[in-house]
């Protein structure tokens, strides 16, 4: 996932990582990358949320990767498959190698390490037969690194050392004497692999040697021989230990790198049984104010509905500013998730959901969502809109990205209009992109008088039969969301008896009291 370091996937995500999963709904996204594996979900959400930090190169790096993936499906699923096995093989062997006992924890690691051989085998052999179907830079730096490294002399290397690491012909060994007699500098020596010519071995029988042999009772004797097998083997047991170790790091980091790819294989695969577009995205360096986009749509409605869903265009280059208002369930709210949620898949070298896209990389997204009502009522609605937009003004650097979906309408017109303006004009200075929903239109004309060719308009298109195409146009903002065409939907025989009210036709008197 990056050109010369690993991918870490236990980093610190961004602070505001929960609202981000909340207003953008990323949760239907990950479950789509995950099919329910839940170390699929972890990679694919650290991958997304840290995205941001990603530069263009990086990021046109992975769509190299993932552009191969996308046409070798089935080998990128298998080489996954091989890392999990590797792993999950690894789980029977890898409690042994912490015992206490030398002898135990040399076995386990002889036992773990030709599990592992033979996973290295298959990995090499998985090299041979499909390196020449990649063409990105990261698969062919992989490949060329197992073929390099995975010699048919290193395996062979391998598995002589842990046929040798049996000591079938037991353990050969030297030591010195210490202080009082005691055991020093005990040294394992690797067994004469070839038989002596039968000369050589007449002439070394007549060479002094002490030798003795232990009576099958002589259990206190049998004890001292394994602690001084024990003591000259310690080293090798330890260095094989920590040689299992790193060969399970290796496959364990390969798998991680891999999660990413295939958690994109599974959304891609989902968004095209529903035939959905998608596109490789046009990353453009922050602060250039480039964003235009065709057929742009919100893949997790396209996931929860599991049908084709309606696509916008726009052309916002050199925009700072883009306002949306218009009629109520027009698909302004819909829009705004998917302009999030296409910036965070580009900015993680993902596909994106739409037809076309090029857009500047942000140095920071951030939304700001209408939320529920505090149910502790230590709080108003007001006060909480206001505490979010101040924090979120304490971590916000130039060439970061605001959306705004119907924020302060929790007070009245002219109050939340207000509001409004001093904060977003206050962003825009500050060199802040700036997506806004808003049903206020006091504040909605100010930025379109103020801002003029510097912002784009968008308005939700309405038929004139009310019916709503869920398209955004170009338009300016007008002083009605057509509110009047649901209440009609919701309440056709109280729309037409009560001749247009906002309020059902009373069948019975009210009474009220003095008080009220």
């Amino acid at each position: 996932m990056h050109r010369d370091r690993d991918f870490d996937r236990r980093q610190a995500l961004p602070w505001n990582e929960a609202a981000l999963t909340q207003d953008l709904e990323l949760d239907t996204l990950l479950r789509a990358m995950a099919a329910d594996d839940r170390f699929l979900f972890d990679v694919a959400r650290t991958a997304l949320l840290s995205g941001l930090k990603n530069d263009s190169d990086t990021i046109l790096y992975r769509q190299d990767v993932l552009k191969d993936c996308l046409k070798n499906p089935t080998a990128v699923r298998n080489l996954y498959g091989l890392t999990v096995e590797a792993i999950e093989g690894m789980k029977k062997h890898w409690w042994g190698i912490f015992s206490d006992y030398t002898g135990p924890m040399l076995y386990s690691s002889v036992e773990l390490m030709r599990f592992l051989w033979d996973m290295l085998r298959k990995l090499r052999r998985f090299a041979d037969r499909q390196a020449s179907a990649f063409e990105s830079e990261g698969f062919k730096a992989l490949f060329a690194m197992i073929r390099a490294e995975l010699t048919d002399e290193y395996l062979a290397r391998i598995r002589n050392h842990l046929t040798q690491l049996e000591f079938r012909k037991g353990v050969y060994l030297s030591a010195e004497l210490g202080e009082a007699n005691e055991g020093t500098n005990f040294i394992l020596h690797q067994q004469q692999e070839k038989r002596l010519a039968l000369l050589d071995w007449i002439l070394r029988r007549g060479r002094s040697a002490y030798t003795f042999r232990l009576d099958d009772r002589d259990q206190i004797g049998a004890r001292i021989l394994a602690e001084l097998r024990d003591r000259a083997i310690a080293r090798v047991a330890v260095t094989l230990a920590r040689s299992a170790d790193h060969v399970r790091g290796f496959f364990e980091m390969l798998r991680t790198e891999l999660a990413f790819y295939v958690g994109c294989l599974n959304l891609y695969e989902r968004l095209t049984i529903e035939g959905e577009p998608t596109c490789f995205p046009r990353p453009v360096p922050a602060g250039e104010r480039k964003l235009r986009f065709t057929g742009l749509y919100d893949p997790c409605l396209s996931l929860l509905v599991k049908r084709r869903v309606v696509g916008n265009a726009a052309d916002a280059d050199g925009k700072r500013l883009v306002v949306i208002t218009g009629a109520n369930q027009g698909g302004k709210s819909v829009f705004l998730r998917s302009i999030g949620l296409a910036q965070i898949m580009m900015q993680c070298g993902m596909f994106v959901a739409a037809e076309s896209f090029e857009g500047e990389l942000c140095t920071g997204l951030f939304t700001h969502y209408k939320r529920p009502e505090d149910p502790t009522m230590k709080h108003g609605k007001l006060d909480e809109e206001l505490a979010r937009m101040s924090e979120i003004a304490d971590h916000l650097v130039p060439n970061s990205f605001l959306l705004c979906n119907e924020s302060f309408a929790a007070t009245n017109e002219r109050e939340g209009s207000e509001i409004a303006k001093q904060i977003v004009c206050a962003l825009l200075e500050k060199g802040i992109k700036v997506f806004v929903v808003t049903h206020l239109y006091e504040f909605a004309h100010y930025l379109f008088d103020r801002e003029g060719r510097a912002a784009l308009f968008l308005r939700a298109e309405r038929n004139a039969d009310g019916t709503r195409t869920f398209r955004l146009v170009e338009g300016k903002p007008l002083d009605t969301s057509h509110a009047e065409d649901l209440y009609r939907e919701l309440f056709p025989v109280w729309a037409e008896e009560g001749c247009g009210t906002t309020s059902p036709p009373s069948t019975e008197p009210i009474e009220r009291s003095p008080q009220k």
